[in-house]
């Protein structure tokens, strides 16, 4: 039998050179199955999760105010011509804060003064008419009726030229001033805003979709700005009724103890940490970091089973979002060792050398082979 064969090159069904690497990616591919990529543990940052100061709570910035703030104003206008006190001066109930221009005021008030006598006098000569029957009733309850009025216009002017004064109505410290010595202000023109003494408050904003959670008589901590670590005990005392059309906001102040009071000055800046009941049921926090979005788009975490050295998807609730952590209802038990860094470049299954910051391997030596 004779067969016939053709010469000439090797024809393939497609360039020589994407058969050179698809024979590349397939030697690599049969490494990969084998024991060498694959058995080489990724190192892993791990911790277990923490209750610590912050879980369970939200912090809010703050300032501190008093738990009475009065703007004091002069009840007639005039050209200020005195002020006694500045912002930050310690008052006593009836001091005088400062002054306007009495002289057109005492002007007023002698010439008041001055007719209420006149028509006084009138009002003994037609008493005497009306007693020798020379005038009549009516003529005198009118003569009356125009000394009262003229009386009541003299009180009048007497108390505004008091009125040119304006003192402190309780003990306290001047939060702000808002006029100078020789300005022109108006009744009612906000002069001095007195801090009362007494209770000490921190003002806060609470956000508009998380408003229901909170409520008066709720416990709060106060942190100062400038005690970092010192947490001062109070209360919801109060939340504005609407929110701030602005912001999305509802104003919330927080009443500070007795003792927590006096550790206070005015106008400081303080974060408010108020608790979560489910969030501080938990009693557990893990870093943002750690967070993940499972196969069902829920979260979850890398969890790194000690027997194995693998890892496994764990879906998790959580509670509300803090500044760098975020409290764990369910899903974890403190002795897990939680991935906290680059899950998103892992996968479940996968082997892996958990390690704490200091890169040193958290669990024993592994002994054995695979």
């Amino acid at each position: 039998m004779f067969i016939s064969r053709q010469k000439g090159p090797t024809r393939y069904p497609f360039p020589r050179s994407a058969a050179v690497l698809i024979a590349a990616a397939a030697f690599l591919a049969g490494c990969s199955d084998g024991e060498g990529n694959r058995d080489v543990p990724q190192p892993v940052l791990v911790a277990h999760p923490d209750g610590g100061a912050d879980a369970g709570f939200t912090a809010y910035a703050g300032e501190v105010h008093a738990r009475q703030e009065s703007p004091l104003s002069f009840r007639i206008g005039g050209n200020l011509v005195r002020r006694d006190a500045d912002a930050g001066d310690r008052v006593r109930a009836g001091e005088v804060l400062a002054e306007l221009d009495p002289g057109d005021m005492q002007l007023q008030a002698s010439a008041a003064q001055a007719e209420m006598s006149r028509l006084g006098g009138d009002l003994e000569r037609y008493r005497a008419l009306l007693a020798q029957k020379l005038v009549s009733q009516s003529a005198f309850d009118a003569q009356q009726a125009a000394y009262r009025a003229a009386r009541a216009q003299y009180e009048l002017m007497r108390n505004q030229a008091g009125y040119t004064r304006l003192r402190a109505p309780r003990d306290g410290v001047i939060a702000a001033r808002q006029v100078e010595a020789g300005q022109v202000v108006a009744a009612g023109q906000t002069v001095f805003v007195l801090a009362a003494d007494g209770g000490r408050e921190v003002a806060i904003a609470l956000p508009e979709s998380r408003i229901r959670a909170f409520h008066a008589g709720q416990p709060a901590l106060v942190e100062l700005w400038n005690a970092p670590g010192v947490r001062l005990r109070g209360t919801i005392r109060e939340i504005a009724p609407a929110a701030d059309p602005t912001a999305r906001t509802y104003a919330t102040r927080i009443a500070l103890s007795d003792d927590a009071a006096k550790q206070v000055e005015l106008g400081q800046s303080a974060r408010v940490y108020i608790g979560d009941e489910d969030a501080q049921a938990a009693a557990s926090s893990i870093p943002l970091s750690a967070i993940q979005r499972g196969a069902d788009g829920k979260a979850s975490v890398w969890v790194v089973d000690p027997k194995t050295r693998t890892l496994e998807s764990v879906a998790v609730r959580l509670g509300p979002f803090g500044e760098s952590r975020v409290p764990v209802l369910a899903g974890l038990d403190a002795r897990d060792w939680v991935v906290t860094a680059g899950g998103h470049l892992l996968r479940a299954g996968q082997r892996v050398e958990p390690v704490d910051r200091d890169n040193r391997p958290v669990l024993p030596a592994a002994t054995g082979t695979k």
